[in-house]
């Protein structure tokens, strides 16, 4: 078959899971994403919110069915040779809709062609196919080599759970119910001195409340690195659930910062600068404190938004006094304070 050679990669990648401004809740999933001459493939799928196969949370012997399956050692789930690419975060439903596409060998390569929007056994390619998108030829040797990787998969073994410390326990409580809804993990404790090392490493990320000062802030980084454990911390803004949920969700995104949608967040002035590496959706959310200590929350953009740097004005009413803006996509999240 006639395809141009692509270089094949795998790397970490984040749904980014939220408490969102209507008070709905969307799931975080951490996943490997496939990369394709260096850029994310999800990417080259406009704004689609989906995760690959290669869930961190599906069970060891499913994970590796699916690796298996892409190299070809399986029958293929879908009929005519056909293979889901990426699928809705929240089910496994096919229904839902997928991407898929027909993964052949051609001697020694390996080649995905024909990719499709597909909501049944049969995709209609003359209707929902991506038509600009492929076929790609990848090099044998290569592919297997990043997919057998995938196997240990302790190796890549996903830290979801946050150590939650601060002084508000009724906050801390309502942020711990908020991250495991979300599917993050969330314990709360009022130091680490005596939390064994194993259960250190089971931790991705550390937050501190504002309340918590800098001496009890570093015995909690000594835990840490007596454990030799490399985790994420991070300072609380503000008591407002929603905005401590996103700065943790930013804090467990292990994907490479050169392959992320959304790289750049800064907010000055009455604007937000943003800077997203490919076309996506992107949706800020601004909440602030009054002068009562009362959260505000204002959603203030939700388009979208081409590659490059752009800047948003944003209401004065919703960044009035001590205020915070989130910038969302389907794959990661960011936050800034409102500098004066």
């Amino acid at each position: 078959m006639s395809a141009e050679y692509a270089s094949f990669g795998l790397a970490p990648a984040m749904r980014a899971g939220g408490v969102l401004a209507n008070g709905d809740y969307q799931v975080h999933r951490d996943f490997v994403d496939f990369i394709v001459d260096g850029r994310p493939l999800l990417f080259r799928l406009s704004d689609l919110d989906a995760v690959s196969p290669l869930a961190s949370d599906v069970p060891p012997a499913i994970f590796t069915a699916q690796v298996r399956s892409l190299l070809l050692e399986a029958e293929p789930p879908l009929p005519d040779g056909r293979y889901v690419i990426y699928g809705c975060p929240e089910c496994e439903n096919l229904s839902c809709g997928a991407v898929t596409a027909a993964v052949e060998r051609d001697g020694e390569d390996y080649i995905w062609r024909d990719f499709a929007w597909q909501t049944a056994d049969h995709a209609d390619l003359e209707l929902n196919g991506y038509h600009g998108i492929g076929p790609f030829r990848f090099q044998g040797a290569a592919y297997r080599a990043a997919l057998a990787s995938l196997l240990d998969r302790a190796a890549h073994a996903s830290r979801r759970r946050v150590l939650l410390i601060g002084a508000r326990v009724a906050l801390l409580a309502k942020l711990a119910a908020a991250l495991r809804t979300i599917g993050i993990g969330a314990d709360i404790t009022r130091d680490a001195e005596h939390v064994p090392a194993d259960e250190l490493r089971a931790y991705g990320a550390v937050a501190f409340g504002r309340a918590v000062i800098e001496q009890d802030r570093s015995a909690v980084r000594r835990a840490f690195d007596r454990a030799g454990v490399d985790v994420a911390y991070v300072d609380g803004l503000a008591p407002i659930v929603p905005l401590l949920v996103a700065q943790i969700e930013h804090a467990l995104d292990r994907s490479p910062v050169q392959q992320r949608r959304l790289t750049r967040l800064v907010a000055a002035d009455g604007e937000a600068g943003i800077e997203v590496s490919s076309p996506c959706r992107v949706r800020l959310t601004a909440y602030r404190l009054d002068r009562l200590y009362r959260a505000h929350v204002h959603e203030v953009f939700d388009g979208v938004l081409d590659a490059g740097r752009h800047r948003i004005a944003l209401d004065a009413r919703a960044v009035k006094g001590e205020s915070f803006v989130v910038a969302r996509t389907s794959g990661s999240v960011l936050v800034a304070a409102m500098a004066r």
